[in-house]
């Protein structure tokens, strides 16, 4: 039985964890926060997701979940590498948590082991940062990079049987990875030539979306101005059967992966002597779709002749997507301190995210709300009952997401916006 070790039992090591158990391996987790390590060791997921709470609580004890390396990495033919890789303030690269992560690995690296970075990372992270590092064990490894790919709360595409990509220093390392993965992943494992290239896929994957979005963002409100609503466009464009894919407006870009890699090509790119105009724009534009969504209430405030200071604003959602409990990036984070800087008087509900709400449920958000902001598409949030909104007096309501009927909230009495729906 092959021993494995995962570094970062989050998004991604947790699944992954879970994956490699179900396919028999004997699995070790690693993870710096004691509360979520002694979760796991109760089989509870620390993560809300309804599949992810089955496995782990289906093979509870069979996932050894741990805050220190201890001899995990010398039990360990392969430690796969998924602890975060942020930005800092300033929007630059944060590889510290990967760097620790690699220098706690290195102190008990043992020949002939595999070790997989998932981790996001900019092109020429593995090589001259990584290896340095690990070669300090002063023992003979296998090094390659698989970028993650995981959707949270996606049914059809899910870690099992997303297709991957995976390149080592060398031959013999990208051979033994593709090995690895075929073992545990019924899709396609694509072998590249180089790490370098492996580490670009991801930043291009997320950076693509990116720029779509920023995009069908800029469109948006141009077509805002135009009088033109961008979901019939949107329809419109989608029957050319080729060169368009549709992408969707929106409050603002969140989560880990989205509105953070484009950065790290933006960098990396700066110190060999290139400049991303296109999408350092991108960046920009989605960026400021929070400060835009927020205006949008100002714009239907000014109509009633009443001012932002003091309204009683309840925002629904503070996870970056539908029915997740992510808020990593989160746009309703910036939205919720853009209006606090404006003095606005704010309830925050969220079914996934009770512990960061500041009211119980719905009902009592639409009771201390005169006005609406709709930043995250929870299927509860979805699925309301519309007078639900007209009994509790609510007079403005902005749809961060497009994914309510806005003719029947106007049917109602009440001011509508959308990102580019009026």
């Amino acid at each position: 039985m092959q021993t494995v070790t995962i570094v970062g039992l989050g998004y991604i090591g947790l699944p992954l964890a879970c994956l490699c158990a179900e396919k028999g391996l004997e699995v070790h987790g690693i993870d710096i926060d004691k509360e979520k390590i002694s979760l796991i060791g109760q089989g509870i997921s620390p993560i809300d997701d309804p599949e992810l709470k089955k496995k782990v609580n289906n093979l509870k004890g069979k996932i050894s979940a741990k805050t220190n390396f201890d001899d995990a990495i010398k039990k360990s033919q392969i430690v796969i590498v998924c602890v975060p890789t942020p930005v800092d303030d300033k929007r630059l690269p944060n590889l510290n948590p990967l760097k620790s992560a690699c220098e706690s690995i290195s102190k008990t690296l043992q020949k002939g082991t595999l070790i997989v970075i998932e981790s996001t990372i900019f092109p020429g992270t593995t090589e001259e940062v990584i290896l340095p590092i690990l070669k300090k064990s002063s023992t003979d490894f296998f090094l390659a990079h698989c970028p993650e790919r995981i959707d949270p709360g996606n049914k059809k595409w899910t870690i099992d049987n997303l297709p991957r990509v995976v390149a080592g220093i060398d031959k013999k390392s990208t051979k033994k990875a593709a090995k690895f993965y075929r073992g545990i992943i019924s899709s396609e494992i694509t072998e590249l030539s180089s790490v370098k290239a492996a580490e670009a896929t991801k930043i291009m994957e997320n950076t693509f979306r990116d720029i779509n979005i920023a995009f069908v963002n800029e469109m948006a409100m141009s077509f805002d101005k135009a009088g033109i609503d961008i979901l019939e466009v949107i329809r419109g464009a989608s029957t050319k059967p080729f060169a368009f894919m549709p992408h969707y407006p929106g409050a603002g870009v969140g989560g880990h992966c989205i509105p953070v890699d484009p950065y790290y090509l933006i960098e990396k790119a700066k110190q060999i002597g290139f400049n991303h105009k296109f999408l350092s724009l991108g960046r920009e534009i989605n960026t400021h779709m929070p400060n835009y969504t927020v205006e949008l209430l100002e714009s239907q405030l000014k109509k009633q002749s009443k001012s932002i200071n003091g309204a009683k604003v309840g925002v629904m959602g503070l996870a970056y997507k539908a029915n997740v409990d992510d808020i990593r990036e989160s746009p309703a984070l910036a939205i919720i301190n853009i209006l606090k800087e404006k003095k606005a008087d704010i309830s925050i509900f969220d079914p996934l995210v009770k512990n960061k709400s500041n009211v119980d449920n719905l009902d009592e958000l639409l009771q201390k709300s005169d006005y609406i902001i709709l930043v995250t598409d929870h299927k509860e949030f979805k699925s309301i009952d519309l007078e639900r909104l007209k009994k509790n007096k609510i007079s403005i309501v902005i749809d961060g997401k497009n994914c309510l009927d806005k003719d029947k909230v106007k049917a109602l009495g009440i001011l509508y916006r959308g990102i580019g729906r009026f």
